[in-house]
């Protein structure tokens, strides 16, 4: 391994022995370093090896992990590295008296009866206090809500039959109507927001105050194309109009809006467990995206009178803070309803997604021979060309519908931000083959340009992954119009905020989005940004073509690569 400049900002200059070690290898970065330096100097640890069991445990949240298991944080601990690193030459204690060692100290409590200490040690997960607690609360707050309620019959069984031809659907909305908390899970195209609509229908039926239901997602995107979805399906359920008009009523939010954010405030949101939501109803999409911190802040805010549904696919790709909590709750709990049944894309796609969802890397490979699969990403450029060539054309025409829908059309997704196989370079790329083609940009404004917004801009209604394109008007002024349920909107280009060219996007930003077709760029097979989830997440943007870029070596690694994030929260769930 190259030796590192010790100016280089991965480097804990202060760090020593064996942090040094270990942080010039790449498994701990300096905050890991200075923040177990400083808790050894105030519990005055001179134990090396229970000081870097502290630094990965600090390490762990940062990288999506819940806490480190001291048993086997060697032999699954990975780096972000251009060359290999052998980890297993590392000087890793014994994995037998680690956790001995560590529950000697006066740094780590254990799982019931201690004093308060920053760590806690249960079996051989070392977890940080905050994590530790918030996941008991999040097990404690769902069991509780784990309670039947009683329904008016006759309605419930004429409603269900009106509404439902399909039995799994039916049967999530059953479970949503009799029980305080139920999951709806399943992948893309499965109608899980379709039956979301349903069971509010069903609930409005059985006498609900549509006032004091909320309806809400991790993000402002989400959360529109949630609210979008049930006004498209009330406008054709077979419901009284009095029903319709309360469903056409209801908005969504982000949950940060829901719980109320205050920012520089010591409680971070209005409604907690002293200040419960007045909601009788709450459902939440896109679930996978909830980390473990937020979800505490949601279940310990819902009144344990409410109902809760939370709803997603837990085969997606999972937050990007710590915890995989739709996962763990699917895993582990009752009243869970997957829809298994796709009704949106076609079944070649399905078929791919289905074999990376069951981790079958013989099946994925076979069932790529029904979709574009090559390792040349050439194929991709006639189909960029095309695309943004019928962008522009209609942004200069004037026509904002045709250009939005040209732009939905087809989507390079990449796995990383930067590099060679990321959106930076591929956005480069795509530029070049567009000024091949005559359709250089021109300037920063300009007809045709593909927008993404980068940060959620509430005073506009526009959120982080909301996608746009510049057209120009009747009188030659510039305006970035964006679809909204009511139809494109525009803005003056002067009153947006953060928003990028998306040429390319990241899987990551693609979530809740579908396109016609999806051109996925693959790294390497050894990029540890290379999961399952991630494949998953990709195959299923594309509606009608999936276009794979990718060796047969990085299709079968990421198929191999689940995201395994330690977390207790199915095992508290099960117990």
């Amino acid at each position: 391994m190259t030796a590192l400049d010790p100016f280089h900002a991965r480097i804990a200059a202060r760090a020593g022995g064996v942090l040094r070690e270990f942080n010039d290898a790449g498994v701990l970065g300096p905050a890991d370093v200075h923040v177990a330096q400083r808790l050894a100097a105030l519990a005055e640890e001179v134990d090396e090896q229970v000081v870097l069991a502290v630094a990965l445990a600090v390490r762990g949240p940062r990288l999506g992990h819940v806490y480190v298991d001291l048993a086997t944080i060697r032999d699954t601990a990975t780096v972000d590295a251009e060359e290999p690193v052998d980890l297993g030459a590392l000087p890793w204690p014994d994995p037998d008296g680690w956790p001995e060692r560590v529950r000697a100290s006066a740094l780590a409590g254990g799982e019931e009866g201690d004093p308060e200490r920053p760590l806690r040690l249960v079996g051989s997960a070392l977890y940080l206090d905050r994590y530790w607690r918030e996941e008991r609360q999040v097990a404690a707050d769902l069991t509780a809500l784990r309670a039947p309620l009683d329904v008016d019959e006759v309605r419930l069984r004429d409603g269900l039959a009106r509404l439902f031809g399909d039995d799994r659907q039916r049967a999530a909305a059953e479970t949503a109507l009799r029980r305080r908390f139920a999951v709806v899970a399943g992948g893309p195209g499965t109608g899980k927001t379709t039956t979301v609509a349903r069971v509010l229908a069903l609930l409005l039926e059985q006498g609900a105050d549509p006032a004091l239901i909320a309806l809400a997602a991790p993000t402002g995107k989400a959360a529109a194309r949630l609210a979008e979805a049930v006004h498209e399906e009330a406008a054709r359920l077979a419901v009284g109009e009095q029903v319709r008009v309360q469903l056409l009523g209801l908005e969504a939010s982000t949950l940060h809006r829901l719980l109320g954010w205050r920012s520089g405030t010591h409680s971070r949101f209005r409604h907690d467990r002293a200040n419960r939501l007045p909601h009788d109803v709450v459902i939440v999409d896109e679930t996978s995206m909830v980390s473990l911190s937020l979800m505490a802040r949601l279940v310990e805010a819902v009144r344990p009178t409410a109902r809760l549904v939370l709803v997603g696919d837990p085969g997606q790709l999972t937050s990007i803070e710590a915890g995989a909590v739709l996962g763990d709750i699917v895993e582990a709990s009752d009243g869970i309803v997957v829809l298994d049944r796709v009704h949106r894309f076609g079944g070649a796609i399905a078929g791919v997604a289905e074999a990376i969802r069951r981790g079958d890397g013989d099946a994925v490979v076979d069932a790529l021979s029904a979709v574009t699969w090559t390792t040349d990403p050439e194929v991709v450029r006639e189909g960029a060309v095309a695309c943004f060539r019928a962008v522009a054309e209609a942004a200069r025409a004037g026509d904002a519908r045709r250009a939005i829908d040209a732009l939905g059309g087809f989507r390079i997704l990449c796995a990383h931000r930067r590099g060679p196989y990321g959106v930076t370079g591929w956005t480069a790329q795509v530029e070049g083959w567009l000024a091949a083609a005559g359709l250089a940009a021109d300037g920063e404004w300009y007809p045709g340009r593909p927008l993404l917004v980068t940060e959620n801009d509430y005073g506009l209604g526009l959120y982080n992954g909301d996608t746009g394109v510049v057209v120009a008007g009747e009188d030659g002024r510039l305006s970035a119009v964006f679809d909204r349920p009511g139809g494109p909107a525009g803005y003056s280009p002067a009153r947006l905020g953060a928003v990028d060219s998306v040429y390319a996007m990241t899987v990551h930003k693609s979530q809740g989005s579908q396109f016609g077709t999806a051109a996925v760029l693959l790294p390497d097979a050894a990029s540890p940004i290379l999961t399952r989830e991630l494949l998953y997440t990709a195959v299923t943007r594309a509606k009608r073509e999936l276009i794979l870029v990718g060796s047969e070596a990085a299709i079968r690694a990421a198929v191999a690569r689940p995201v395994a994030r330690a977390s207790g929260l199915a095992r508290r769930l099960a117990g």
